[in-house]
């Protein structure tokens, strides 16, 4: 029987700054969070979703963001019981579960009999962090991806998407909102890339930003390119352009059985910090 906890409740924009407060105690973990508040605040419409706060106002100990994904923060058994139950009754509207990896078990032990089952399991992604400057020479060709090269960058990151999650994202809408993110990204000056002769090396985002910390993503090379370091010297020009524009400190997640990548992020100087699991639908 499951135990009857406090409820969770829909937080808005007077809870911003309870809600800062404690996403700023772990910068790293709760970085995409983070960045979507600082940027929006909390009403629902600008948001893309809800934030759920478990504590009363003043006392806020634990958050999950539900939007587009469900990620729990600095979230207690009673929280995560609060969080799934709220959830459950919501019905799932989340394309994945994505956070602590001890948080997202105990979410997905509470909700898979309602939601399952996952399209895809990642029980294990190292998340991995540098404060330092890269220890490689970056690639000068890796720049900042300009708007009227949106269509050469497109299918590279349709491509990583579709390898990385195992779907394409041209599915359901058609791309549109897929696209608008790349075009976004593009726009703020936040995708980098390396391209010659219209073919795209090597691409990466910053897909989040905070003031403490910046998180790395869409990370891809070319198929028939890879095996000659340009995942090494393209993520350590995207660490030093991060570091010089964003923020001091440079993260990532990356899944457990992709060797070849963690071996890279690690000659340009990222560690091991926390594990993330992602439930993907």
């Amino acid at each position: 029987m499951m135990l009857r906890t406090s409820a969770s409740r829909v937080l808005d924009d007077s809870d911003r700054d309870e809600v800062l407060a404690l996403l700023d105690t772990d910068p790293v973990a709760n970085v995409f969070v983070a960045s979507r508040v600082r940027a929006v605040g909390l009403n629902t419409s600008r948001l893309g979703g809800q934030m759920w706060g478990f504590g009363p106002r003043g006392g806020l100990v634990s958050l999950c963001y539900a939007g587009a994904n469900l990620v729990p923060v600095n979230a207690t058994p009673e929280a995560l019981h609060a969080f799934a139950d709220r959830a459950r009754r919501q019905g799932r509207r989340c394309s994945s579960i994505v956070g602590p990896a001890e948080a997202v078990e105990r979410l997905w032990e509470r909700l898979e009999p309602h939601w399952g089952p996952a399209r895809a399991i990642r029980r294990s992604q190292p998340v991995m962090v540098t404060r330092s400057l890269p220890h490689v020479e970056p690639d000068p060709l890796v720049r900042r991806v300009r708007p009227e090269q949106f269509g050469v960058l497109l299918p590279a990151c349709v491509a990583m998407f579709t390898e990385e999650v195992g779907i394409s994202p041209d599915s359901g809408d058609g791309g549109a909102l897929y696209r608008s993110r790349v075009a976004e990204l593009i726009r703020i000056g936040r995708s980098y890339a390396r391209i010659e002769d219209g073919r795209v090396v090597f691409k990466a985002e910053i897909g989040a930003v905070t003031p403490q910390a910046c998180q790395v993503q869409g990370v891809w090379v070319d198929p028939e390119l890879r095996g000659r370091g340009h995942a090494v010297s393209g993520m350590a020009a995207v660490v030093e352009q991060a570091m010089s524009y964003f923020a001091p400190l440079v993260t990532l997640y990356v899944n457990d059985y992709n060797l070849p990548a963690r071996a890279a992020y690690r000659k340009v100087g990222f560690r091991d910090v926390d594990t993330f699991m992602s439930v993907l639908f």
